[in-house]
């Protein structure tokens, strides 16, 4: 690999002036970067910016616009088709709305190329989609236990716990209002990476919706809105 390129894939992208394209890119050394990718509409361009195909990119410029100044083809490119492929735009999306721009995330990155790799694989998408959530909300210092309540004790899995924003899980002896209950059977399973039992991927999409919603703010998920319209057959929403 040119010492002066990153491995990186491609998150969003929209037109920009004539021929050229605004691009998110998730970058192994710099974390997320917007760049102007120069005639990336252009006919000849031999690399569009297609996502989850891997790159290597050298970037140029010292705001935080970056300029795209090369671009390679780097790896297979995971195809996602149907309900993957709104699964993917859906860790694209998480990713640009919560990424603080020009902060290495090789972790994450590695998190993300497995994931695309399971979805192209046709590994089922629930338990990608919430193992990735969980890894996202940790390294960016948003997680919580899931084996110990918010007052250190250990969770017992014949009880029911609430997750509060700051706090973590609380036992759901005395609700607050609007608390969602969660059976910490599927909380611990969730901690020991057990998808098994479909109470536990309900369980964790409640969990992950309420600790994401708090970070994403008020503003929709175009890829959840999407997927809504695009797959009314398929019963239950993934994401």
């Amino acid at each position: 690999m040119t010492p002066s390129l990153s491995p990186a894939y491609v998150l969003h992208s929209r037109p920009y002036r004539d021929s050229s394209a605004l691009v998110d890119l998730l970058t192994l050394h710099h974390g997320l970067q917007r760049v102007v990718w120069r005639g990336a509409r252009g006919q000849r361009r031999k690399v569009s910016p297609q996502p989850f195909m891997p790159l290597l990119v050298g970037l140029g410029g010292r705001s935080e616009l970056k300029t795209l100044t090369q671009a390679e083809i780097a790896g297979r490119f995971s195809l996602l088709q149907g309900e993957t492929l709104f699964s993917g735009l859906y860790l694209n999306e998480l990713l640009v709305r919560l990424l603080v721009g020009g902060e290495p995330q090789p972790i994450l990155f590695a998190a993300y190329q497995q994931s695309l790799e399971q979805l192209a694989a046709g590994d089922p998408v629930e338990p990608i989609l919430r193992r990735f959530e969980w890894q996202l909300l940790e390294l960016l210092g948003y997680g919580f236990s899931l084996t110990e309540d918010a007052h250190g004790q250990p969770l017992d899995r014949d009880r029911d716990y609430a997750w509060y924003a700051g706090e973590g899980l609380r036992p759901l002896d005395d609700p607050l209002p609007g608390a969602i209950g969660l059976s910490g059977a599927a909380l611990l399973a969730m901690a020991a990476g057990d998808w098994s039992a479909p109470a536990t991927l309900r369980a964790a999409k409640q969990l992950m919706r309420q600790a994401l919603s708090v970070h994403l703010g008020d503003r929709p998920l175009v890829s959840r809105s999407l997927f809504r319209r695009q797959t009314p057959s398929i019963k239950g929403e993934q994401q």
